[in-house]
């Protein structure tokens, strides 16, 4: 039998070994980090002497500064805002990293002030309205505005992108 030898089952030690190369490695919230613990263990199995307690583990790097949820919210909301998405979708990514709503203050203030200019990236890759090489047909606008609300821009602002004519300078309004 020359099967692959299984890895033998977790311990506190292998656990908190674990956890602290998963957040050296990875820009992480602590909600994140007790999913990847759990299914380690999941995966391996359990031997310590104690039962396993992954959230203890997750509280200790959190009080330690290990993992920080409002930063990870910062620079999470940041990054799709960068890559052109809505404040529906940050917060859906948001809300499955297990970032809780008093951690979001900051992240929810940057995603309010970037909104235009998320809009604006997105229409620029995905070359539609002031982007565009030509009008778009309707089917391709229906697309495009579906594009739109699956990146998490609302409904009036893939309007007003879509249908701006090819060239235009496009300015945010307010409200």
């Amino acid at each position: 039998m020359t099967g692959k030898r299984l890895p033998p089952p977790l311990d506190d030690s292998a656990l908190r070994d674990m956890a602290l190369r998963h957040v050296a490695r990875f820009a992480t919230s602590r909600g994140k980090l007790l999913s990847y613990l759990k299914r380690k263990i999941k995966e391996r199995g359990w031997g310590g002497e104690q039962p396993a307690d992954p959230d203890a583990l997750a509280d200790r790097f959190v009080d330690l500064g290990y993992i920080d949820d409002a930063g990870y919210a910062v620079m999470k909301s940041g990054a799709l805002a960068r890559r052109g998405y809505g404040a529906r979708r940050i917060d859906q990514d948001l809300r499955a990293a297990g970032i809780a709503e008093e951690d979001r203050e900051q992240a929810d203030a940057q995603i309010v002030s970037e909104a235009w200019a998320a809009a604006d990236r997105f229409a620029r890759r995905k070359r539609v309205g002031p982007y565009a090489p030509a009008p778009l047909d309707p089917r391709q606008r229906e697309k495009a505005i579906a594009a739109f609300l699956r990146a998490g821009h609302d409904y009036a602002v893939a309007r007003r992108w879509v249908d701006a004519p090819p060239g235009e300078e496009m300015t945010a309004e307010e409200d």
